[in-house]
């Protein structure tokens, strides 16, 4: 039993790279007797737990990798092979796209109440209604969740260009010094490069294949990750994808709800679904208007792809040029929402924390709009160096 999952264990260990590591990993208690890295599709959570499962354990007699998707996990089942695993030896359990795996949270929450000296780290995707199994295993189990590349590791691991982490007070008071320090020459080559390729780490293995393979991403997340994990008809399906084409399409998606309900031929109610769906997939990152929270609003004031890439993926296949405000505000969004607290704002476009308003466009944008506000910056696309209170965008890249 064991040696036939031991074959794949290698197939996919000895494939792990273990040079660079990702700016979670160091930020993760690696020891915890339960530990969940989510993320979304492509983000990099194999190769994470892989490199940890390679630093502390070396082979799979001590601590064993499997795929919950796998026909041969499938048929013996998670709480056997940790049984199995455990009692000849093993000290760790990895068990990447748990969410494919029936009642997982379930087998999970067993495994860690039998074997309470041993480890189980696993990875999800956030395409799953994760909520539910935070509930169940909330005293069992740390949840940590992997972005895609910032601009920073893109520079890291793409170019060998090492620069450190900002926090956002940093970049506001000394984005002039920072920008003038960087070193990077190429700097505004780069942020095009990223924008269009560098957010998910498998352009790494070539560029040439990098937009099919994305393409195959956002196939199956909505046609498996999102079909499964909400039971949808197969009805539903096509219109999750016309949604997501009609974000890529606009710049900032402003939802009429009577309108996309109308021509999509759905009910209101299927279309607050769809893009609730669509956002925890991963696929889709939703805006609020400021003094407004989801919890006191369902329509999100504007609705964007939850990444560049994303963008250059789907309008290149539609054929289209993306536009170049919906990029920059796409990227903006991208880096700073998962870090910080985003609302739109009346004046400018966007208000961080409560505080700070920020404008975004390109290096001509004027500041009549943010004029007479006292914690307001312009943040400009093709800048390399900004003045008071202009912000080249592509420092905001550099805060993960």
């Amino acid at each position: 039993m064991l040696e036939e999952l031991y074959e794949i264990h290698n197939e996919v260990i000895n494939t792990t790279p273990r040079s660079k590591k990702r700016y979670l990993y160091s930020h993760i208690n690696w020891r915890s007797s339960g530990l969940c890295i989510t993320g979304d599709r492509g983000v990099g959570k194999t190769t994470m737990i892989c490199q940890d499962l390679l630093e502390r354990y070396q082979t799979p007699q001590r601590a064993l990798y499997i795929s919950a998707d796998h026909i041969k996990v499938l048929s013996l089942g998670l709480v056997n092979i940790a049984k199995r695993h455990f009692e000849m030896g093993g000290e760790a359990l990895y068990i990447d796209e748990v969410h494919k795996y029936p009642d997982w949270s379930i087998e999970i929450k067993n495994i860690l109440d039998t074997y309470k000296k041993r480890q189980v780290i696993f990875s999800a995707s956030s395409s799953l209604d994760l909520n539910k199994s935070k509930g169940d295993l909330s005293r069992r189990v740390v949840y940590h969740k992997l972005q895609g590349f910032s601009f920073r590791e893109y520079l890291s691991f793409a170019e060998g260009k090492d620069v450190p982490v900002l926090t956002l007070s940093q970049l506001l008071k000394n984005h002039l010094q920072i920008a003038s320090d960087l070193g990077v020459p190429l700097i505004l080559k780069y942020f095009r490069e990223y924008l269009n390729h560098g957010y998910y780490p498998f352009f790494l293995k070539g560029i040439e294949d990098f937009f099919p393979k994305l393409g195959n991403v956002i196939e199956k997340v909505l046609f498996e990750d999102v079909a499964v994990v909400y039971n949808l008809k197969q009805t539903t399906l096509p219109i999750l994808k016309k949604l997501v084409w009609l974000v890529a399409t606009s710049n900032g998606l402003i939802p009429n709800i009577d309108k996309m309900s109308k021509n999509l031929g759905i009910s209101r109610e299927l279309v607050y679904n769809c893009l609730e769906y669509l956002r925890h997939s991963g696929l889709l990152s939703d805006i609020f208007p400021h003094g407004k929270g989801n919890n006191l609003v369902r329509k999100p004031g504007k609705i964007f792809l939850n990444n560049s890439n994303l963008l250059s993926a789907i309008n290149g296949s539609l054929k289209f040029d993306s536009e170049v405000g919906s990029v920059r505000e796409t990227f903006f969004v991208n880096q700073m929402n998962g870090l910080h607290k985003m609302r739109l704002h009346d004046k400018g476009d966007f208000i961080i924390d409560d505080q700070w308003i920020m404008e975004i466009g390109g290096k001509n944008k004027n500041d009549y709009q943010i004029r007479d506000q006292t914690k307001a910056f312009l943040v400009l696309d093709d800048v390399k160096v900004g003045f008071d209170r202009k912000i080249p965008l592509y420092l905001f890249g550099l805060l993960y």
